[in-house]
């Protein structure tokens, strides 16, 4: 009982840390640029802000292995009607939020329609539903043997359907694949203008991204079987750090890329949470006996992590939608008293961590409450 307590511990104090950077990353005050660290690469390249959904993913899958137990006395049926049903709901809750409030700002700030043809199709949680069906889907239909074959699979096929398809440079803004299929699939109205028309979170590209959760779903499985002993983890150790090697090797013909989530950036990424979600079952199981203030910290962020999610974002958008003469309330509040107090990316730091820890303060009534509100 108190293994399992405490391995469920480490991946709530995973989700957390990871709802909790998200929530910083996606706050940045007006005004300044963010620090470095706190802010996406720019195409090629990576930062600690890009490991954020990638860990998200890997927290899902990790998930799925922990309840997957509640699934194995109910027919393929059920089963499916409950993967389904789940990963429309949190796809439909991801369309509407990048909809809400279903008006917009024109140049003057005056509020016009948002006319549901214009509407992006995807984004981040639409991409945790996809991943999450896929996954799941996999996990019951495919022998267990077989994932690791079926990840390696995804992401040599990824690599390869960028080069066959792409044109010019295949890993470019321009040149890659995934614009050309959410152009011809959805109309360029439905995607998200980033570096142009282009969505970071497109289709094509989240094939790699269902990688990162499949091989969160494999972790926890391994944890779930073979215990959290130092013996048990150090395998997760050493593939961890020749994921990061590999990735590394691979970024010379593949660079790493969060925006196209290239196939070297899904292996990055899963290197990196091999080495973190091991680290922190061995420091949860420390605190069991030590008393836990850091652990329970984070653990408000991982027991309500999509609700917390969603209300960190949609909190934002509320703000940047209140028009208040030729700026909003967003810029407002950041120019009167975060940029007065810490002028320049101090500043904007302030904002997001402030933001972050107001986020806390709901998730913590949540909790306090014994209030878990899941999908």
């Amino acid at each position: 009982m108190n293994e399992t307590k405490t391995r469920f511990t480490a991946l709530d104090v995973f989700r957390g840390m990871t709802i909790c950077f998200m929530i910083i990353v996606i706050s940045p005050g007006s005004g300044a640029l963010p620090y470095w660290p706190l802010d996406h690469a720019s195409w090629h390249g990576f930062t600690p802000t890009d490991l954020v959904f990638p860990s998200f993913l890997f927290a899902v899958g990790n998930a799925l292995s922990f309840s997957e137990k509640k699934f194995a006395g109910l027919s393929s049926g059920r089963v499916l009607c409950h993967v389904f049903k789940r990963s429309f709901i949190i796809f439909l809750l991801g369309y509407l939020m990048s909809w809400f409030p279903f008006y917009r700002l024109d140049a003057h700030n005056d509020i016009i329609p948002f006319p549901i043809s214009e509407t992006r199709y995807f984004g981040v949680l639409q991409r945790i539903a996809m991943c999450y069906l896929l996954t799941a889907l996999a996990v019951r239909y495919i022998g267990q043997r077989f994932l690791v074959y079926l990840g390696v699979g995804i992401l040599l096929l990824y690599w390869g359907a960028l080069l066959m398809f792409g044109t010019d440079d295949p890993f470019s803004i321009q040149g890659n694949a995934i614009t050309k299929l959410d152009i011809l699939l959805f109309g360029s109205a439905h995607l998200y203008y980033d570096h142009g028309v282009f969505d970071p979170e497109g289709l094509l590209s989240t094939l790699p991204a269902v990688v990162n959760t499949l091989a969160g779903y494999m972790v926890g499985k391994y944890l779930r079987e073979k215990g959290m002993s130092r013996v048990a983890i150090r395998p997760l150790f050493l593939i961890g750090l020749a994921g990061i090697v590999l990735a590394l090797l691979w970024n010379t013909v593949f660079p790493i890329n969060k925006k196209i989530w290239t196939s070297s950036f899904s292996l990055l990424t899963i290197g990196i949470d091999l080495i973190l979600l091991p680290i922190l079952v061995l420091l949860t199981e420390k605190k069991e006996s030590e008393g836990k203030d850091w652990v329970s910290f984070f653990t408000v962020f991982g027991k309500n992590p999509l609700v917390i999610y969603m209300f960190a974002e949609m909190l934002l958008i509320t703000l940047r939608k209140i028009p208040l003469g030729s700026i909003n309330l967003y810029e407002q509040i950041n120019n009167a008293v975060f940029q007065a107090i810490l002028p320049g990316s101090a500043g904007s730091l302030l904002f997001a961590l402030t933001n972050m820890l107001f986020c806390w303060c709901v998730g913590w009534l949540l909790n306090k409450n014994k209030i878990y509100i899941k999908v």
